[in-house]
């Protein structure tokens, strides 16, 4: 057998206790170590055997540290965004918000000013630069360490001259209105079960909510009106089991409130 490939039959055994894709992560994670993408690892692999460190990754992963912060970088939408300890890593779920905002804003210039508040490594404002070249933007975090990956993936983005990073909780004092505010809170209980890897190695203060989930949500629903441009969009991140509750606490607030739902049909965005 290639070597290759018997390194990435012995990996995938190895991570298969403790992942449910156990095969992706090995390719990922043997591209890394080649310093390839991994499609032309699929499609056109080097030869010779796999580099030393390989190994050490694979035990990395196996002990449970999540793909991206090992890799140093996820990919999200249409960007690659830097990551590791101390940022959320940005997850397919959250493009819903981004596609949320496309549909808003199709047969129009899109929007002009864009709010991300818990913006973590860029996530959400890098995406949506990315998207609309003529749109600057806002990215509030609590957590300088985010900030940081948010600073250095904006630079390497060349959206840094659109792009202000600033630190701050939440909306607090920010008294302009935005075209699209995009936010990812805290939604998770504290107390619920998070898969293999989260609640350890990812920041709390970005995971965890409160008994139910819903204190970020109950601190964002009387600020949000204020914040949004007429003619403009909130697009607000929930978990899939929170519809109903979320919907409730900004409907209070005297909004009205749509649900965009994600490639799995799950609601996975408050629309304001």
């Amino acid at each position: 057998m290639n070597p290759l490939n018997r390194a990435l039959a012995d990996a995938t055994d190895r991570l298969r206790p403790t992942s449910d894709t156990a095969r992706l992560d090995a390719e990922l994670l043997l591209a890394h170590a080649l310093d390839i993408e991994r499609e032309v690892l699929l499609l056109a692999p080097p030869t010779g055997a796999a580099p030393a460190h390989f190994a050490e990754l694979v035990e990395r992963r196996a002990e449970g540290e999540p793909i991206a912060y090992i890799t140093g970088k996820r990919a999200f939408w249409n960007i690659e965004l830097a990551v590791g300890p101390g940022a959320l890593i940005p997850r397919p779920d959250s493009e819903t918000l981004i596609a949320a905002a496309i549909g808003h804003f199709t047969g129009t210039d899109g929007p002009r000013r864009i709010l991300d508040l818990g913006t973590g490594p860029g996530t959400l404002l890098l995406a949506a630069l990315d998207q609309w070249p003529a749109a600057t933007g806002l990215g509030i975090d609590a957590s300088d360490e985010a900030l940081g990956y948010a600073r250095a993936n904006a630079r390497r983005l060349g959206l840094a001259p659109r792009a202000e990073l600033r630190l701050g909780n939440w909306a607090d004092g920010i008294d302009e209105q935005f075209d699209l505010v995009l936010i990812n809170p805290p939604y998770v209980a504290e107390e619920a079960e998070l898969g293999p890897g989260v609640a350890e190695y990812e920041p709390a203060e970005a995971l965890f909510a409160g008994p139910d989930g819903l204190d970020d949500y109950r601190r964002l629903a009387p600020e949000i009106g204020r914040l949004i441009a007429p003619g403009g969009l909130a697009a607000i991140e929930i978990g899939h089991d929170q519809a109903d509750s979320a919907a409730a606490l900004f409907a209070a607030a005297g909004h009205d409130v749509r649900l965009s739902h994600d490639l799995a049909g799950r609601a996975r965005a408050l629309l304001i």
